[in-house]
């Protein structure tokens, strides 16, 4: 078998690993792969995109392949320049170098009769190439586009940029009015217990992407729960109620302003944010200074950097930019709309952090997209012969981790070994709204779990707990990592145990306090366990 990866990031490279590792692990042949990736190296979109002092806003515990992990030194966010010598590092690791073509543009992809397919490759120094294959993994970003909404009078503005185009910051100038339009990564920092105690406090705290437990919130849940809503309601209810103990405000971590409409802010429609850079410079003039808000924040409270007297204005979507490049902003009762009525600024930097549109021009219509791809997104019933590997959003995650799952997946569909016959269900996915421009957005946790179930690497519980206590509590506290699925299954590694065993116990022994232990672990347990043995019992007694 020969197959195509188109794509030099992450989710290519572990696609190439588990297609050349395939017959170490399965009863098959060695497959032949050739991987193509258009830059002179590999990071994808971590190379190309990067900027000043860059960092992933996704903890290296839940970033990070299975097998492959971080040291202890590298800091919980990686740099991103850190995360791209990982990469490269994995490369070395795995042998993958020689099955890399580097500056090679993948310019047509095309249909080879009834089977198999046709590349057409463009080489830096000229040289034009096709070559036949039997499938092809699609994991490039590099045919994603900026997305540049219309703005009437944009021309008037001295440089206007797209977020991708931005890499250091003298880019900004000295002394300039600079304007972001789009809101991204902005804030989630964690709670301090009385000022002292818990996540957030004095010594080393657990990044939150890893410090919630899986059982029985997205492990071992009957699958009427999982179609149900009550799940969602749940977690509905306890981030909002969680928020505002930890900063007063039920739209985010100190987020006082820019908030959604209580009509349209529901946890399955959104996708968090996790960096904590920008929401205190916005929030510092909107925080409430009432009694009860000094009560509460006296015992439990997110640490606030102290912002100077520095600010970021929070504005509605501009109407339009004059000749003289003043900014109008359009009219609403919202406090930040209020404030910026009357403000007259003239603009000399416009930034468009308004994310990407996804476009696959070197594919014809015979081939399906990522929204087509109705098996777990990763490809068309039918069609197991072209997989998209990352084109899915976490709504509150990491997108590589999730593409060494779907990896695993289509390699197995691929050989024609799936352990059994694929459900079409979807309770993984987010409750979108038609008109979102995103439609692609999944629950981190419970997409890795229904991966994993797919393979039959999801153990049980007294597998597990055989293991040892140790084992058993990293595996039920933990968040859904890879390597907790490589314990048995079609893919399993004799590391995952030790891998499990000493760093990912750490995202354990490092959620210390109430809201740690009690909070993220216990309360979620203690409600979803009841209600899932209940749910089991009248499922068995023919009431369900």
């Amino acid at each position: 078998m020969k197959v195509a990866v188109l794509g030099g990031g992450p989710g290519g490279l572990v696609t190439l690993k588990f297609l050349t590792q395939a017959h170490e692990f399965l009863a098959t042949k060695p497959i032949e792969v050739r991987r193509f990736e258009a830059d002179s190296g590999i990071g994808g979109t971590f190379r190309q995109r990067t900027y000043e002092d860059a960092e992933q806003v996704s903890s290296k515990y839940l970033t990070a392949f299975s097998d492959f992990r971080p040291s202890k030194e590298t800091p919980d966010f990686m740099p991103i320049v850190d995360y791209v010598k990982y990469l490269e590092e994995y490369c070395t690791m795995f042998g993958l170098w020689s099955c890399i073509e580097l500056s090679t543009t993948v310019t047509q992809l095309r249909r080879r009769g009834t089977s198999g397919h046709v590349v057409s490759l463009a080489k830096a120094d000229g040289t034009i190439e096709t070559w036949d294959c039997d499938a092809v993994a699609i994991c490039t970003g590099l045919h994603v586009t900026p997305n540049m909404p219309e703005l009437k009078g944009v021309e008037h503005i001295p440089l206007v940029l797209h977020s991708s185009q931005f890499k250091v910051r003298k880019q900004f100038g000295e002394g300039k009015n600079v304007v972001v339009l789009g809101t991204g990564e902005t804030g989630v920092p964690n709670p301090v217990l009385f000022g002292h105690f818990g996540p957030g406090g004095p010594g080393p705290d657990i990044p939150t992407d890893v410090s919630t437990a899986s059982l029985f919130e997205s492990m071992y849940v009957h699958p009427i729960m999982r179609s149900s809503l009550i799940p969602w309601r749940y977690y509905d209810a306890f981030v909002k109620s969680t928020l505002w103990l930890v900063s007063g405000t039920r739209h985010g971590i100190d987020q006082w302003v820019g908030g959604l409409p209580d009509e349209t802010y529901h946890t399955e429609q959104l996708f968090f944010t996790k960096s904590s850079r920008a929401m205190p410079y916005i929030s510092a003039p909107y925080r409430s200074k009432s009694i009860l808000q000094r009560i509460r924040s006296s015992i439990l409270q997110v640490n606030l950097p102290d912002t100077k007297g520095r600010v970021i204005d929070m504005a509605p979507w501009p109407s339009h930019i004059d000749e003289d490049g003043i900014i109008y902003f359009t009219e609403s009762r919202r406090p930040e709309a209020e404030k910026m009525r009357y403000v007259r600024r003239k603009v000399d930097v416009l930034i468009f952090a308004t994310g990407y549109d996804q476009k696959f021009p070197f594919l014809d219509e015979s081939y399906p997209r990522p929204e087509n791809a109705d098996i777990r997104r990763i490809w068309k019933t039918g069609d197991e012969s072209v997989g998209y590997i990352g084109f899915v959003r976490p709504s509150f995650g990491a997108i590589p981790p999730l593409a060494e799952f779907q990896a695993q997946l289509w390699v197995l569909a691929l050989l024609k070994q799936l352990p059994h016959p694929l459900v079409n269900e979807e309770h993984y996915r987010l409750h979108l709204p038609k008109d979102r421009r995103i439609q692609y957005g999944v629950d981190h946790e419970n997409y890795a779990y229904q991966l994993a179930m797919d393979m039959e690497s999801a153990p049980s519980a007294s597998y597990v707990f055989c293991l040892g206590p140790k084992m058993f509590i990293t595996w039920a506290l933990g968040a859904n990592f890879n390597t907790k699925f490589r314990l048995i299954g079609p893919w399993a590694f004799k590391g995952a145990e030790e891998i499990m065993k000493e760093e990912l116990w750490q995202t354990i022994t490092r959620r210390g306090g109430f809201f740690g232990l009690v909070v993220l672990s216990a309360i979620p347990m203690s409600i979803f366990g009841p209600i899932n043995v209940f749910v089991w019992l009248l499922a068995s007694v023919g009431l369900l």
